[in-house]
């Protein structure tokens, strides 16, 4: 939205109060099925997995079971792989992707590390396709204490008793072409600023941290990314989303003081894939797999480094 068509909730310039919100909470309807789409998922995987609840989102008169599933032989001297998805919850194959390596991926790497896999952080906004929560709070920058989303605090109470042992975050995101005809505008308005237009990337990319940017790694995910699916080219000023390409198809933001899920632990290796899935170049099934290439990279890269 720009100032000629403002966003239909709240007045331009004027950040939302309890009124607002509750208008903006009142238009958001469920279009899918946490239960039907992830837990049916899930239950499958018991038979391989330690499947454990690590809480549950009260929003009535509807609840939230949140799951983790953790691999077994769980090893004291193998390095722990993290992978999480479905943190904003529109974004699909987070979800979907972070399940398909669960299910077709995972074995290939259980006796050499210890996975725990979220797949499915925000399933609230993974039901009404958003990226956030109830309350109008993005879990993605949210991950500081105290945290003011629930989804973002229980994964945290969840990861902190392990939080220096992770040596390896994926994050996986997606983004899409409701971030610029949407979300953007919703966030402005949300804050009472004004919406820039933007430029969505066509292609899979990746963000690293700017305090550790690790940038062999990123270019390892990017590689094998690249062998299925395409990767977002850099604009005419050599950006993607406004921030300075340092690798094609590699970013850096600096993601623990933006609160970011993939800032949260002490991990040497971090990263936060983001996938376009409204390109008329892929499909939904290229885009988990896109993502589930790039956790079987990451975890590669992490093995060679810690044989080198």
């Amino acid at each position: 939205m720009t100032a000629e068509t403002p966003y239909p909730i709240g007045t331009p310039g004027q950040p939302w109060g309890d009124p607002e919100r509750a208008q903006w909470l009142s238009l958001q309807r469920a279009q899918r099925s946490y239960s039907q789409d992830v837990l049916t998922t899930i239950d499958r995987l018991r038979k391989h997995w330690d499947v454990t609840s690590y809480g549950e989102l009260l929003y009535p008169p509807e609840h939230y079971p949140l799951y983790a599933l953790r691999s077994r032989n769980w090893q004291p001297d193998h390095p722990i792989v993290l992978i999480t998805g479905g943190v904003h919850g529109y974004e699909t194959s987070g979800v979907h992707g972070a399940l398909l390596f669960a299910e077709q991926h995972a074995a290939h790497y259980a006796e050499r590390v210890n996975l725990l896999v979220i797949p499915c952080v925000s399933p609230w906004a993974y039901e009404r396709i958003h990226r956030w929560n109830p309350q109008a709070v993005d879990p993605n920058r949210s991950f500081r204490d105290p945290s003011p989303a629930p989804e973002s605090a229980l994964l945290m109470q969840l990861l902190a008793p392990i939080r220096s042992q992770i040596a390896l975050h994926i994050d996986l995101h997606e983004t899409t072409d409701s971030d610029e005809s949407e979300f953007r505008p919703a966030l402005a308005a949300r804050d009472g600023k004004s919406s820039e237009p933007g430029h969505i990337p066509d292609g899979f990319y990746v963000v690293g941290d700017s305090e550790n940017p690790q940038l062999a790694f990123q270019q390892a995910v990017i590689a094998a990314v690249a062998r299925v699916t395409h990767i977002a080219p850099a604009d005419e000023r050599g950006e993607i989303i406004g921030s300075s390409v340092v690798a094609p198809g590699v970013i850096l933001y600096p993601l623990r003081s933006l609160g970011l899920c993939s800032g949260y632990t002490e991990a040497r290796f971090t990263t936060t894939t983001e996938v376009y899935p409204d390109s008329p170049k892929t499909s939904a099934d290229e885009c988990n797999r896109a993502q589930a290439a790039a956790v079987c990279a990451a975890i590669d890269f992490l093995l060679s480094a810690s044989t080198a």
